[in-house]
Protein backbone atom coordinates (compact mmCIF):
# COMPACT_ATOMS: atom_id res chain seq x y z
CA UNK A 1 0.00 0.00 0.00
CA UNK A 2 2.80 2.35 0.94
CA UNK A 3 4.56 1.76 -2.38
CA UNK A 4 1.35 2.50 -4.29
CA UNK A 5 0.90 5.77 -2.43
CA UNK A 6 4.47 6.75 -3.25
CA UNK A 7 3.95 5.98 -6.95
CA UNK A 8 0.68 7.89 -6.96
CA UNK A 9 2.35 10.85 -5.24
CA UNK A 10 5.16 10.85 -7.79
CA UNK A 11 2.68 10.76 -10.69
CA UNK A 12 0.66 13.58 -9.14
CA UNK A 13 3.83 15.65 -8.59
CA UNK A 14 4.97 15.06 -12.17
CA UNK A 15 1.57 16.02 -13.56
CA UNK A 16 1.48 19.16 -11.42
CA UNK A 17 4.99 20.08 -12.60
CA UNK A 18 3.97 19.65 -16.24
CA UNK A 19 0.91 21.81 -15.70
CA UNK A 20 3.01 24.52 -14.03
CA UNK A 21 5.56 24.39 -16.87
CA UNK A 22 2.81 24.63 -19.49
CA UNK A 23 1.15 27.52 -17.72
CA UNK A 24 4.52 29.24 -17.43
CA UNK A 25 5.06 28.78 -21.18
CA UNK A 26 1.74 30.38 -22.08
CA UNK A 27 1.91 33.15 -19.49
CA UNK A 28 5.62 34.02 -19.60
CA UNK A 29 7.03 32.97 -22.96
CA UNK A 30 3.91 33.36 -25.10
CA UNK A 31 2.19 35.96 -22.92
CA UNK A 32 2.91 38.99 -25.11
CA UNK A 33 1.89 37.13 -28.25
CA UNK A 34 -1.42 36.00 -26.76
CA UNK A 35 -2.11 39.48 -25.40
CA UNK A 36 -1.51 40.87 -28.86
CA UNK A 37 -3.90 38.36 -30.43
CA UNK A 38 -6.55 39.10 -27.83
CA UNK A 39 -6.11 42.81 -28.39
CA UNK A 40 -6.63 42.38 -32.11
CA UNK A 41 -9.98 40.73 -31.40
CA UNK A 42 -11.46 43.51 -29.31
CA UNK A 43 -9.64 46.51 -30.83
CA UNK A 44 -10.74 47.59 -34.33
CA UNK A 45 -8.55 49.82 -36.50
CA UNK A 46 -9.98 52.04 -39.24
CA UNK A 47 -7.87 53.99 -41.74
CA UNK A 48 -8.92 57.18 -43.54
CA UNK A 49 -7.16 58.28 -46.72
CA UNK A 50 -6.38 62.01 -46.88
CA UNK A 51 -7.33 64.25 -49.78
CA UNK A 52 -4.36 64.68 -52.11
CA UNK A 53 -3.13 68.23 -52.54
CA UNK A 54 -3.88 70.19 -55.70
CA UNK A 55 -1.51 71.84 -58.19
CA UNK A 56 -2.21 75.41 -59.34
CA UNK A 57 -0.67 77.70 -61.95
CA UNK A 58 0.83 81.06 -60.94
CA UNK A 59 -2.58 82.77 -61.24
CA UNK A 60 -4.18 80.25 -58.87
CA UNK A 61 -5.98 78.30 -61.60
CA UNK A 62 -6.14 74.55 -60.85
CA UNK A 63 -4.05 72.38 -63.15
CA UNK A 64 -4.70 69.28 -61.02
CA UNK A 65 -7.48 68.75 -58.49
CA UNK A 66 -9.49 65.94 -56.92
CA UNK A 67 -12.88 64.83 -58.21
CA UNK A 68 -15.27 62.79 -56.08
CA UNK A 69 -16.28 59.52 -57.73
CA UNK A 70 -18.23 56.49 -56.59
CA UNK A 71 -18.07 52.73 -57.06
CA UNK A 72 -21.50 51.11 -57.50
CA UNK A 73 -21.57 47.94 -55.38
CA UNK A 74 -24.20 45.22 -54.97
CA UNK A 75 -24.86 42.76 -52.14
CA UNK A 76 -26.82 40.08 -53.93
CA UNK A 77 -28.55 38.52 -50.81
CA UNK A 78 -30.22 41.90 -50.30
CA UNK A 79 -31.66 42.15 -53.81
CA UNK A 80 -35.43 42.17 -54.27
CA UNK A 81 -35.58 42.82 -58.03
CA UNK A 82 -34.54 40.53 -60.92
CA UNK A 83 -31.04 41.02 -62.31
CA UNK A 84 -32.31 41.88 -65.80
CA UNK A 85 -34.61 44.57 -64.42
CA UNK A 86 -31.77 46.13 -62.40
CA UNK A 87 -29.43 46.24 -65.40
CA UNK A 88 -32.11 47.69 -67.67
CA UNK A 89 -32.71 50.50 -65.18
CA UNK A 90 -29.09 51.22 -64.13
CA UNK A 91 -27.12 50.91 -67.39
CA UNK A 92 -28.83 53.81 -69.25
CA UNK A 93 -27.89 56.13 -66.36
CA UNK A 94 -24.15 55.42 -66.71
CA UNK A 95 -22.16 57.49 -69.21
CA UNK A 96 -20.03 54.97 -71.09
CA UNK A 97 -16.93 56.49 -72.71
CA UNK A 98 -14.14 55.20 -74.92
CA UNK A 99 -10.70 55.83 -73.39
CA UNK A 100 -8.65 55.30 -76.54
CA UNK A 101 -8.17 58.81 -78.05
CA UNK A 102 -7.65 57.40 -81.56
CA UNK A 103 -11.05 55.67 -81.43
CA UNK A 104 -12.85 58.50 -79.62
CA UNK A 105 -11.82 61.03 -82.29
CA UNK A 106 -12.91 58.87 -85.23
CA UNK A 107 -16.71 58.76 -85.72
CA UNK A 108 -16.42 55.68 -87.94
CA UNK A 109 -14.78 53.74 -85.08
CA UNK A 110 -16.57 55.39 -82.16
CA UNK A 111 -20.11 54.11 -82.84
CA UNK A 112 -19.27 50.37 -83.07
CA UNK A 113 -16.84 50.71 -80.15
CA UNK A 114 -19.56 52.22 -77.93
CA UNK A 115 -22.00 49.47 -78.95
CA UNK A 116 -19.44 46.79 -78.06
CA UNK A 117 -18.68 48.50 -74.74
CA UNK A 118 -22.37 48.63 -73.84
CA UNK A 119 -22.83 44.93 -74.63
CA UNK A 120 -19.78 43.92 -72.59
CA UNK A 121 -20.79 46.11 -69.64
CA UNK A 122 -24.32 44.71 -69.68
CA UNK A 123 -23.08 41.12 -69.66
CA UNK A 124 -20.56 41.87 -66.90
CA UNK A 125 -23.33 43.32 -64.69
CA UNK A 126 -25.58 40.33 -65.27
CA UNK A 127 -22.76 37.93 -64.38
CA UNK A 128 -21.99 39.77 -61.13
CA UNK A 129 -25.67 39.97 -60.16
CA UNK A 130 -25.87 36.22 -60.57
CA UNK A 131 -23.20 35.54 -57.94
CA UNK A 132 -23.64 35.34 -54.18
CA UNK A 133 -21.91 37.98 -52.10
CA UNK A 134 -20.58 41.47 -52.84
CA UNK A 135 -19.50 42.74 -56.27
CA UNK A 136 -18.66 46.08 -57.88
CA UNK A 137 -20.88 46.79 -60.89
CA UNK A 138 -19.31 50.08 -62.03
CA UNK A 139 -16.49 52.39 -60.98
CA UNK A 140 -15.70 56.11 -61.20
CA UNK A 141 -19.31 57.24 -61.34
CA UNK A 142 -19.87 61.00 -61.09
CA UNK A 143 -22.09 62.61 -58.47
CA UNK A 144 -24.83 63.08 -61.06
CA UNK A 145 -24.74 59.40 -62.02
CA UNK A 146 -24.82 58.39 -58.35
CA UNK A 147 -27.86 60.60 -57.65
CA UNK A 148 -29.70 59.26 -60.70
CA UNK A 149 -29.12 55.63 -59.69
CA UNK A 150 -30.00 56.36 -56.05
CA UNK A 151 -33.31 57.75 -57.27
CA UNK A 152 -34.27 54.28 -58.51
CA UNK A 153 -34.56 53.12 -54.86
CA UNK A 154 -33.25 49.66 -55.67
CA UNK A 155 -32.46 47.51 -52.64
CA UNK A 156 -29.04 45.86 -52.31
CA UNK A 157 -27.13 48.64 -54.09
CA UNK A 158 -24.61 50.92 -52.36
CA UNK A 159 -21.99 53.50 -53.26
CA UNK A 160 -18.37 53.56 -52.10
CA UNK A 161 -16.87 57.10 -52.39
CA UNK A 162 -13.30 57.83 -53.51
CA UNK A 163 -11.41 60.50 -55.46
CA UNK A 164 -9.51 60.61 -58.74
CA UNK A 165 -7.20 63.24 -60.20
CA UNK A 166 -8.87 65.66 -62.58
CA UNK A 167 -7.05 67.88 -65.09
CA UNK A 168 -9.11 70.96 -66.05
CA UNK A 169 -6.54 71.89 -68.72
CA UNK A 170 -6.45 68.33 -70.15
CA UNK A 171 -2.90 67.36 -71.19
CA UNK A 172 -1.49 70.89 -70.75
CA UNK A 173 1.84 70.58 -68.90
CA UNK A 174 1.55 66.77 -68.66
CA UNK A 175 5.33 66.28 -68.51
CA UNK A 176 5.58 68.82 -65.70
CA UNK A 177 2.66 67.44 -63.70
CA UNK A 178 3.18 63.67 -63.88
CA UNK A 179 0.34 61.39 -62.79
CA UNK A 180 -1.01 59.37 -59.85
CA UNK A 181 -0.93 55.58 -60.06
CA UNK A 182 -0.77 52.77 -57.50
CA UNK A 183 2.17 51.30 -55.62
CA UNK A 184 2.73 47.59 -54.90
CA UNK A 185 0.25 47.72 -52.00
CA UNK A 186 -2.46 49.41 -54.05
CA UNK A 187 -2.07 52.82 -52.41
CA UNK A 188 -2.09 56.03 -54.45
CA UNK A 189 1.38 57.23 -55.43
CA UNK A 190 2.66 60.03 -57.63
CA UNK A 191 4.91 59.21 -60.55
CA UNK A 192 7.10 61.52 -62.65
CA UNK A 193 7.11 65.31 -62.72
CA UNK A 194 5.69 67.20 -59.77
CA UNK A 195 3.41 64.34 -58.67
CA UNK A 196 6.48 62.17 -58.17
CA UNK A 197 8.88 64.78 -56.76
CA UNK A 198 6.39 66.22 -54.26
CA UNK A 199 4.53 62.97 -53.54
CA UNK A 200 5.09 63.20 -49.78
CA UNK A 201 3.75 66.77 -49.60
CA UNK A 202 0.82 66.07 -51.91
CA UNK A 203 -0.13 62.78 -50.24
CA UNK A 204 -0.74 64.11 -46.76
CA UNK A 205 -1.02 61.75 -43.79
CA UNK A 206 -3.42 58.85 -43.40
CA UNK A 207 -5.79 59.08 -40.44
CA UNK A 208 -6.13 56.13 -38.05
CA UNK A 209 -8.73 55.33 -35.37
CA UNK A 210 -8.29 52.43 -32.92
CA UNK A 211 -11.35 51.62 -30.81
CA UNK A 212 -12.32 48.86 -28.40
CA UNK A 213 -15.49 47.00 -29.45
CA UNK A 214 -17.68 44.22 -28.10
CA UNK A 215 -18.28 40.81 -29.66
CA UNK A 216 -20.96 42.30 -31.93
CA UNK A 217 -18.59 44.92 -33.27
CA UNK A 218 -20.20 47.80 -31.37
CA UNK A 219 -17.95 50.49 -29.82
CA UNK A 220 -17.53 50.38 -26.03
CA UNK A 221 -18.16 53.82 -24.53
CA UNK A 222 -15.66 53.21 -21.73
CA UNK A 223 -13.27 51.21 -23.91
CA UNK A 224 -9.84 52.16 -25.27
CA UNK A 225 -9.87 54.79 -28.04
CA UNK A 226 -6.89 56.22 -29.95
CA UNK A 227 -7.00 58.62 -32.88
CA UNK A 228 -4.40 60.01 -35.31
CA UNK A 229 -6.19 62.67 -37.35
CA UNK A 230 -5.90 62.84 -41.12
CA UNK A 231 -3.67 65.59 -42.51
CA UNK A 232 -4.72 66.58 -46.04
CA UNK A 233 -2.07 66.91 -48.73
CA UNK A 234 -0.45 70.26 -49.29
CA UNK A 235 -1.25 72.37 -52.36
CA UNK A 236 1.44 73.43 -54.83
CA UNK A 237 1.44 76.81 -56.56
CA UNK A 238 3.73 76.99 -59.59
CA UNK A 239 5.72 79.72 -61.29
CA UNK A 240 4.09 78.38 -64.46
CA UNK A 241 2.32 81.07 -66.49
CA UNK A 242 -0.76 79.34 -67.87
CA UNK A 243 -1.06 81.66 -70.88
CA UNK A 244 2.62 81.25 -71.75
CA UNK A 245 2.35 77.47 -71.37
CA UNK A 246 -0.65 77.33 -73.70
CA UNK A 247 1.16 79.53 -76.22
CA UNK A 248 4.33 77.41 -76.34
CA UNK A 249 2.40 74.16 -76.63
CA UNK A 250 0.29 75.49 -79.51
CA UNK A 251 3.28 76.94 -81.38
CA UNK A 252 5.36 73.81 -80.79
CA UNK A 253 2.62 71.55 -82.14
CA UNK A 254 2.34 73.74 -85.24
CA UNK A 255 6.13 73.74 -85.69
CA UNK A 256 6.35 69.94 -85.57
CA UNK A 257 3.86 69.81 -88.40
CA UNK A 258 5.45 72.66 -90.37
CA UNK A 259 9.02 71.36 -90.19
CA UNK A 260 8.27 67.63 -90.11
CA UNK A 261 10.10 67.10 -86.80
CA UNK A 262 9.66 63.91 -84.78
CA UNK A 263 9.62 65.70 -81.42
CA UNK A 264 10.28 69.06 -79.87
CA UNK A 265 10.77 71.03 -76.67
CA UNK A 266 10.33 74.62 -75.50
CA UNK A 267 11.63 75.83 -72.12
CA UNK A 268 11.05 79.34 -70.77
CA UNK A 269 12.70 80.56 -67.55
CA UNK A 270 13.12 83.80 -65.64
CA UNK A 271 16.94 84.16 -65.68
CA UNK A 272 17.01 86.25 -62.51
CA UNK A 273 15.24 83.74 -60.26
CA UNK A 274 15.26 80.39 -62.12
CA UNK A 275 11.45 80.31 -62.13
CA UNK A 276 10.13 78.02 -64.88
CA UNK A 277 7.48 80.05 -66.71
CA UNK A 278 6.67 77.39 -69.32
CA UNK A 279 7.96 73.98 -70.32
CA UNK A 280 6.48 71.92 -73.13
CA UNK A 281 7.50 68.71 -74.87
CA UNK A 282 5.78 66.89 -77.73
CA UNK A 283 4.63 64.21 -78.27
CA UNK A 284 2.89 64.09 -74.92
CA UNK A 285 0.25 62.01 -73.10
CA UNK A 286 -2.97 62.42 -71.12
CA UNK A 287 -2.15 62.07 -67.38
CA UNK A 288 -5.76 61.09 -66.61
CA UNK A 289 -5.49 58.11 -68.99
CA UNK A 290 -1.74 57.53 -68.80
CA UNK A 291 -2.17 53.74 -69.04
CA UNK A 292 -3.25 54.08 -72.68
CA UNK A 293 0.07 55.65 -73.74
CA UNK A 294 3.53 54.24 -74.35
CA UNK A 295 5.58 54.42 -71.15
CA UNK A 296 8.41 56.14 -73.04
CA UNK A 297 6.25 59.29 -73.11
CA UNK A 298 6.08 59.57 -69.31
CA UNK A 299 9.54 61.05 -68.84
CA UNK A 300 10.09 64.74 -69.47
CA UNK A 301 12.73 64.82 -72.24
CA UNK A 302 13.83 68.33 -71.23
CA UNK A 303 15.35 66.92 -68.04
CA UNK A 304 15.58 63.16 -68.67
CA UNK A 305 17.19 63.00 -72.13
CA UNK A 306 20.65 64.18 -73.18
CA UNK A 307 21.78 65.49 -76.56
CA UNK A 308 24.78 67.18 -78.18
CA UNK A 309 24.00 70.91 -78.15
CA UNK A 310 25.98 71.91 -81.22
CA UNK A 311 26.66 75.57 -81.93
CA UNK A 312 24.52 76.94 -79.09
CA UNK A 313 27.38 75.78 -76.86
CA UNK A 314 29.78 78.24 -78.50
CA UNK A 315 28.50 81.21 -76.53
CA UNK A 316 29.49 79.52 -73.25
CA UNK A 317 33.03 78.73 -74.39
CA UNK A 318 33.46 82.24 -75.78
CA UNK A 319 32.13 83.71 -72.52
CA UNK A 320 34.74 81.69 -70.61
CA UNK A 321 37.51 83.02 -72.87
CA UNK A 322 36.30 86.59 -72.33
CA UNK A 323 36.15 86.00 -68.58
CA UNK A 324 39.75 84.74 -68.52
CA UNK A 325 40.75 87.70 -70.75
CA UNK A 326 42.66 85.38 -73.09
CA UNK A 327 40.87 86.98 -76.04
CA UNK A 328 39.36 90.39 -76.67
CA UNK A 329 36.68 91.59 -79.05
CA UNK A 330 39.38 93.12 -81.27
CA UNK A 331 41.51 89.95 -81.55
CA UNK A 332 41.87 88.07 -84.84
CA UNK A 333 41.87 84.32 -85.40
CA UNK A 334 45.15 83.24 -87.02
CA UNK A 335 43.95 79.73 -88.04
CA UNK A 336 40.56 80.61 -89.57
CA UNK A 337 41.69 80.79 -93.20
CA UNK A 338 41.32 77.03 -93.73
CA UNK A 339 40.29 73.78 -92.05
CA UNK A 340 42.28 72.74 -89.01
CA UNK A 341 43.73 69.23 -88.65
CA UNK A 342 44.08 67.49 -85.30
CA UNK A 343 45.69 64.07 -85.62
CA UNK A 344 43.56 62.08 -88.07
CA UNK A 345 40.63 64.49 -87.81
CA UNK A 346 39.89 67.56 -89.92
CA UNK A 347 37.60 70.25 -88.55
CA UNK A 348 35.75 72.38 -91.08
CA UNK A 349 33.16 75.14 -91.02
CA UNK A 350 29.53 74.13 -91.49
CA UNK A 351 29.37 75.68 -95.01
CA UNK A 352 33.04 75.26 -96.02
CA UNK A 353 33.50 79.03 -96.06
CA UNK A 354 36.52 80.46 -94.22
CA UNK A 355 37.27 83.98 -92.99
CA UNK A 356 40.90 84.88 -92.55
CA UNK A 357 41.61 86.94 -89.41
CA UNK A 358 38.05 86.46 -88.14
CA UNK A 359 37.15 88.34 -84.96
CA UNK A 360 35.18 86.80 -82.07
CA UNK A 361 32.15 88.60 -83.49
CA UNK A 362 32.68 86.92 -86.88
CA UNK A 363 33.12 83.54 -85.19
CA UNK A 364 29.79 83.74 -83.34
CA UNK A 365 27.80 85.44 -86.13
CA UNK A 366 28.93 82.91 -88.74
CA UNK A 367 29.12 79.99 -86.29
CA UNK A 368 32.71 79.19 -87.20
CA UNK A 369 33.90 75.83 -85.84
CA UNK A 370 37.54 76.55 -86.70
CA UNK A 371 37.27 79.86 -84.87
CA UNK A 372 36.00 78.02 -81.80
CA UNK A 373 39.04 75.70 -81.89
CA UNK A 374 41.19 78.86 -81.86
CA UNK A 375 39.16 80.14 -78.88
CA UNK A 376 39.55 76.85 -77.01
CA UNK A 377 43.31 76.83 -77.58
CA UNK A 378 43.55 80.35 -76.19
CA UNK A 379 41.54 79.26 -73.15
CA UNK A 380 43.32 75.93 -72.63
CA UNK A 381 41.88 72.48 -72.07
CA UNK A 382 42.05 72.56 -68.27
CA UNK A 383 40.33 75.94 -68.11
CA UNK A 384 37.68 74.78 -70.58
CA UNK A 385 36.91 71.76 -68.42
CA UNK A 386 36.77 73.94 -65.29
CA UNK A 387 34.24 76.28 -66.92
CA UNK A 388 32.11 73.39 -68.17
CA UNK A 389 31.89 72.19 -64.59
CA UNK A 390 31.25 75.72 -63.29
CA UNK A 391 28.41 76.21 -65.81
CA UNK A 392 26.78 73.12 -64.29
CA UNK A 393 27.46 70.42 -66.86
CA UNK A 394 28.04 66.97 -65.40
CA UNK A 395 25.71 67.68 -62.46
CA UNK A 396 21.97 67.89 -61.97
CA UNK A 397 20.48 71.36 -61.96
CA UNK A 398 18.35 70.60 -58.89
CA UNK A 399 15.05 71.32 -60.64
CA UNK A 400 12.10 70.05 -58.62
CA UNK A 401 10.98 67.36 -61.05
CA UNK A 402 11.41 63.67 -60.37
CA UNK A 403 13.27 62.20 -63.31
CA UNK A 404 16.21 64.59 -63.89
CA UNK A 405 19.46 63.03 -65.12
CA UNK A 406 22.96 64.37 -65.68
CA UNK A 407 25.54 62.83 -67.97
CA UNK A 408 28.98 62.94 -66.30
CA UNK A 409 31.80 64.69 -68.13
CA UNK A 410 34.37 62.37 -69.65
CA UNK A 411 37.30 61.50 -67.39
CA UNK A 412 39.95 61.43 -70.12
CA UNK A 413 40.32 64.31 -72.55
CA UNK A 414 42.49 64.57 -75.63
CA UNK A 415 43.18 67.50 -77.94
CA UNK A 416 40.37 66.49 -80.30
CA UNK A 417 37.93 66.21 -77.36
CA UNK A 418 38.63 69.77 -76.22
CA UNK A 419 38.34 70.99 -79.81
CA UNK A 420 34.97 69.35 -80.56
CA UNK A 421 33.57 70.38 -77.17
CA UNK A 422 34.27 74.01 -78.08
CA UNK A 423 31.52 73.83 -80.72
CA UNK A 424 29.17 71.53 -78.80
CA UNK A 425 29.96 68.07 -80.10
CA UNK A 426 31.19 65.07 -78.14
CA UNK A 427 29.50 66.36 -75.00
CA UNK A 428 26.06 65.34 -73.69
CA UNK A 429 23.79 67.85 -71.94
CA UNK A 430 20.13 68.14 -71.01
CA UNK A 431 17.92 70.97 -72.22
CA UNK A 432 17.48 72.28 -68.67
CA UNK A 433 21.28 72.36 -68.18
CA UNK A 434 21.68 74.36 -71.39
CA UNK A 435 18.89 76.76 -70.45
CA UNK A 436 20.38 77.37 -67.00
CA UNK A 437 23.87 77.99 -68.41
CA UNK A 438 22.68 80.59 -70.95
CA UNK A 439 20.49 82.07 -68.20
CA UNK A 440 23.75 82.89 -66.40
CA UNK A 441 24.79 85.02 -69.36
CA UNK A 442 21.40 86.73 -69.40
CA UNK A 443 21.52 87.73 -65.72
CA UNK A 444 25.10 88.97 -65.61
CA UNK A 445 27.01 85.77 -64.89
CA UNK A 446 25.12 84.11 -62.03
CA UNK A 447 24.08 80.43 -62.16
CA UNK A 448 20.67 79.95 -60.55
CA UNK A 449 18.74 76.81 -59.70
CA UNK A 450 15.67 76.29 -61.91
CA UNK A 451 12.45 75.79 -59.97
CA UNK A 452 8.87 74.96 -60.92
CA UNK A 453 7.05 75.39 -57.58
CA UNK A 454 6.79 78.84 -55.99
CA UNK A 455 4.83 77.87 -52.85
CA UNK A 456 3.88 74.78 -50.89
CA UNK A 457 0.61 75.83 -49.25
CA UNK A 458 1.53 79.30 -47.95
CA UNK A 459 5.25 78.58 -47.60
CA UNK A 460 7.23 80.34 -50.36
CA UNK A 461 10.25 78.64 -51.90
CA UNK A 462 13.05 81.23 -52.27
CA UNK A 463 15.22 81.53 -55.36
CA UNK A 464 18.53 79.71 -55.01
CA UNK A 465 21.75 81.12 -56.46
CA UNK A 466 24.40 78.49 -57.13
CA UNK A 467 27.50 80.55 -57.98
CA UNK A 468 29.02 83.31 -60.11
CA UNK A 469 30.38 81.70 -63.28
CA UNK A 470 31.54 84.68 -65.33
CA UNK A 471 31.84 88.40 -64.65
CA UNK A 472 29.24 90.97 -65.65
CA UNK A 473 31.77 92.34 -68.15
CA UNK A 474 32.26 88.94 -69.81
CA UNK A 475 28.49 88.35 -69.87
CA UNK A 476 27.97 91.74 -71.55
CA UNK A 477 30.68 90.97 -74.12
CA UNK A 478 29.17 87.68 -75.22
CA UNK A 479 25.67 89.19 -75.12
CA UNK A 480 26.70 91.79 -77.72
CA UNK A 481 27.95 88.97 -79.95
CA UNK A 482 24.69 87.07 -79.50
CA UNK A 483 22.75 90.17 -80.54
CA UNK A 484 24.90 90.38 -83.66
CA UNK A 485 24.26 86.69 -84.35
CA UNK A 486 20.51 87.40 -84.35
CA UNK A 487 20.69 90.57 -86.44
CA UNK A 488 23.38 89.48 -88.91
CA UNK A 489 23.30 85.67 -88.85
CA UNK A 490 21.61 83.11 -91.06
CA UNK A 491 18.22 83.57 -89.34
CA UNK A 492 18.14 87.38 -89.45
CA UNK A 493 15.18 87.26 -91.86
CA UNK A 494 12.95 85.95 -89.06
CA UNK A 495 14.30 88.08 -86.19
CA UNK A 496 11.85 90.27 -84.21
CA UNK A 497 11.39 93.67 -85.79
CA UNK A 498 10.65 95.65 -82.64
CA UNK A 499 12.87 94.04 -80.00
CA UNK A 500 16.60 93.48 -79.56
CA UNK A 501 17.18 89.88 -78.57
CA UNK A 502 20.31 87.83 -77.94
CA UNK A 503 20.55 84.28 -79.21
CA UNK A 504 22.41 81.54 -81.02
CA UNK A 505 21.36 78.75 -83.36
CA UNK A 506 22.56 75.18 -83.09
CA UNK A 507 22.54 72.21 -85.46
CA UNK A 508 23.93 68.96 -84.09
CA UNK A 509 24.08 65.65 -85.88
CA UNK A 510 22.49 62.67 -84.17
CA UNK A 511 24.76 59.84 -83.09
CA UNK A 512 23.49 56.46 -84.30
CA UNK A 513 25.33 53.19 -83.60
CA UNK A 514 28.61 54.96 -82.83
CA UNK A 515 28.65 57.38 -85.79
CA UNK A 516 26.86 60.56 -86.85
CA UNK A 517 23.87 60.26 -89.17
CA UNK A 518 24.31 62.75 -92.02
CA UNK A 519 20.55 63.19 -92.43
CA UNK A 520 19.32 63.38 -88.82
CA UNK A 521 19.93 66.51 -86.78
CA UNK A 522 18.75 68.29 -83.67
CA UNK A 523 17.98 71.92 -84.48
CA UNK A 524 17.95 74.36 -81.60
CA UNK A 525 18.00 78.02 -80.67
CA UNK A 526 18.70 79.51 -77.26
CA UNK A 527 18.55 83.14 -76.23
CA UNK A 528 16.95 85.79 -74.08
CA UNK A 529 14.87 88.93 -74.47
CA UNK A 530 14.90 91.84 -74.18
CA UNK A 531 18.68 92.26 -74.17
CA UNK A 532 18.70 94.67 -71.21
CA UNK A 533 16.98 93.32 -68.10
CA UNK A 534 15.77 90.09 -69.81
CA UNK A 535 12.24 88.98 -69.01
CA UNK A 536 12.97 85.38 -70.03
CA UNK A 537 15.58 83.01 -71.38
CA UNK A 538 14.21 80.41 -73.78
CA UNK A 539 15.43 77.24 -75.46
CA UNK A 540 13.71 75.71 -78.49
CA UNK A 541 14.70 72.27 -79.76
CA UNK A 542 13.37 70.28 -82.72
CA UNK A 543 14.46 66.69 -83.33
CA UNK A 544 15.03 65.44 -86.87
CA UNK A 545 13.25 68.18 -88.85
CA UNK A 546 12.73 67.09 -92.45
CA UNK A 547 12.06 70.38 -94.26
CA UNK A 548 15.54 71.61 -93.32
CA UNK A 549 18.21 70.24 -91.02
CA UNK A 550 19.45 73.69 -89.99
CA UNK A 551 18.47 75.40 -86.76
CA UNK A 552 18.48 78.77 -88.54
CA UNK A 553 15.59 77.63 -90.76
CA UNK A 554 13.50 75.73 -88.18
CA UNK A 555 14.21 76.31 -84.48
CA UNK A 556 15.16 79.99 -84.84
CA UNK A 557 11.92 81.10 -86.58
CA UNK A 558 9.92 79.25 -83.92
CA UNK A 559 11.91 80.97 -81.16
CA UNK A 560 11.36 84.38 -82.73
CA UNK A 561 7.60 83.83 -83.12
CA UNK A 562 7.35 82.80 -79.51
CA UNK A 563 9.52 85.69 -78.31
CA UNK A 564 7.35 88.26 -80.08
CA UNK A 565 4.19 86.88 -78.47
CA UNK A 566 5.72 86.41 -75.01
CA UNK A 567 7.10 89.96 -74.94
CA UNK A 568 3.66 91.23 -75.87
CA UNK A 569 2.08 89.01 -73.20
CA UNK A 570 4.44 90.40 -70.54
CA UNK A 571 3.80 93.98 -71.67
CA UNK A 572 7.45 94.60 -72.51
CA UNK A 573 7.72 97.84 -74.56
CA UNK A 574 9.60 97.64 -77.89
CA UNK A 575 13.25 98.73 -77.71
CA UNK A 576 14.04 99.12 -81.43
Amino acid sequence: MRERLQILFLLFSASLGLIILRLSYWQVIRGDDLASQAKSQYLAQDSFAPNRGGINSSDGYPLVLNQNVYALGVYTPGLKDPARQIVDQVLPLINLTIDDPAVASDPAKLTPALAALKTNTEQSMLDKLGKDGYSVLARNLTGQEKDAISGLNLSGLNFDPSTIREYPEASLSAHLLGFVGRDDLGSAQGFFGLEGYYDRELSGREGVEIQEKDAGGNPLLIGDFQSLPTRPGRNLTLHLDRAAQYLVEQELAEALSRYGASSGEVLVMDPATGAILAMAALPTYDPRRFHLFDTSLYKNPAIANTYEPGSTFKVLVMAAAFNEKVIDSADHCDICAEPVTIGKYTIKTWNNEYRENATPRDIIVHSDNVGMVWTERKLGGDKLLAYLTNFGFGEKTGIDLQEEVASPLRTRWGEIDYATASFGQGIAVTSIQMLRAVGAIANGGVLVEPHVVSRVDDLPIPAKISRQVVSREAADQITSLMVAAVEEGEAKWAAPKHYRVAGKTGTAQVSVAGHYDAEKTIASFVGFAPVHNPRFVMLVKLSEPTTSQWGSETAAPLWFRLADQLLLHYNVPPDK
